[in-house]
């Protein structure tokens, strides 16, 4: 089976992983797999090198690039569709807003005797956008989905939303989640007392970590308002921030205005194989973002033995068990997060056995095999069609 897999691009990043992970697994079992996708520009860093130390088949369309740009578009559909129609792959599949649409028309018109799959890591419309450009995406996404043969989703939110805008059919979508090396954040576990070290962290200080780009609707806001008010109460507690982002410098100036410059770390961007131990390091996580779909973060930290407080959006409750594996708290609402913060300060006990819930849980789920395993039966399945 030859496959074409197609991303908008390869930066780090959930959906960008789950790809090169899918590919990489798809190659190992025997499959021709080649990846396309436009330029790796982004301040998130780039997984280009990971691909070629893998020696992926890799297909680069400069024009194929973020941001709507009619001419590059136009240019980046024929390319890409110039491509398939050449190469004759069995299954094209999709990933992300842009090359999600253009890759799907492209396999289509260019190549219909391909199977053509979509995965939606997370929708491209949502409640923070005006109600325009809101209404367009859902345009486009409707378009879109008379050129795709099947979806696949990675959470169950995702498949609701999509249908409740109109957008496919029930028996077109499969629910599977995104899978990650789990064994080495239960490895990483080794490295804790070491990595506190590096971080200065001493013995009876208490680590809150977060894990996502410094970037528009993560939220990282809520999160520096909490921890403003209850370092106060709570001396012992410091703050690991880990990912950059345009707003970084932003925040540093709250850090610095604010007089918590020694009770704030942040990493800046880093390679995704430091996180594990980076959540070692941490006594329990936070993640404050509006908008996700399946947010691999909360699942990277949940998969060290951490127990999380999250806001309670799209795809969060898929994966937090409120009062089990963590909190859930409702978006925006600072005085309930503070609470839910505290209380784990509090409870070095239910620190523990939080920790230990979602460990299990993530390690049943999340594992790459089981994901590519997956993804392997969809696509023996439709190519018998």
């Amino acid at each position: 089976m030859k496959i074409a897999h197609i991303i908008t691009r390869m930066i780090i990043g959930g959906a960008q992983e789950n790809t090169f992970y899918t590919i990489t697994g798809l190659i190992d079992k025997g499959y021709k797999v080649t990846l396309i996708s436009g330029p790796s520009i982004g301040p998130e860093g780039s997984l280009e090198t990971h691909i070629k130390q893998k020696k992926i088949p890799f297909k680069k369309i400069r024009t194929l690039i973020r941001e709507i740009n009619p001419f590059f578009d136009i240019i980046a559909f024929f390319k890409i569709g110039s491509f398939l129609r050449k190469e004759h792959f069995d299954i094209v599949h999709t990933h992300s807003a842009k090359a999600g649409i253009i890759g799907r028309l492209s396999s289509k018109i260019f190549s219909p005797c391909s199977i053509t799959i979509h995965t939606i890591h997370g929708l491209s419309f949502h409640p923070y956008q005006n109600k325009m450009k809101n209404s367009l995406y859902i345009f486009f996404e409707k378009f879109a989905d008379f050129f795709t043969d099947y979806y696949i989703s990675v959470g169950e939110i995702m498949v609701k939303k999509c249908l409740d805008a109109g957008i496919g059919k029930k028996n077109k979508f499969s629910i599977i989640r995104s899978g990650f090396d789990v064994e080495k954040y239960m490895e990483a576990n080794s490295m804790r007392e070491k990595t506190r070290k590096e971080l200065k962290i001493k013995e009876n200080e208490i680590l809150i970590g977060m894990i996502g780009r410094l970037f528009y609707l993560k939220g990282h806001e809520y999160l520096f308002n909490i921890f403003l008010k209850i370092v106060k109460k709570y001396p012992e507690l410091k703050l690991l921030i880990i990912g950059g982002g345009i707003l970084q410098s932003q925040f540093e100036v709250f850090i610095k205005k604010n007089n918590l410059f020694q009770k704030v770390i942040f990493t800046g961007l880093v390679k995704s194989e430091k996180i594990p131990e980076l959540v070692s390091a941490m006594d329990f996580g936070v993640h404050t973002s509006l908008r996700e779909g399946l947010p691999k973060a909360v699942a990277q930290i949940m998969a060290g033995g951490k127990p999380i407080v999250a806001f309670d959006v799209d795809g969060v409750k898929e994966i937090v068990k409120d009062s089990v594996t963590g909190f859930l708290v409702p978006p925006k609402n600072e005085k309930i997060l503070e609470e839910k913060i505290s209380i784990l300060i509090e409870s070095s006990t239910l620190r523990e056995k939080m920790g230990i819930n979602s460990q299990k849980f993530i390690e049943q789920r999340f594992s790459i095999e089981k994901m590519v395993e997956e993804i392997e039966k969809l696509y023996l399945k439709l190519y018998k069609k």
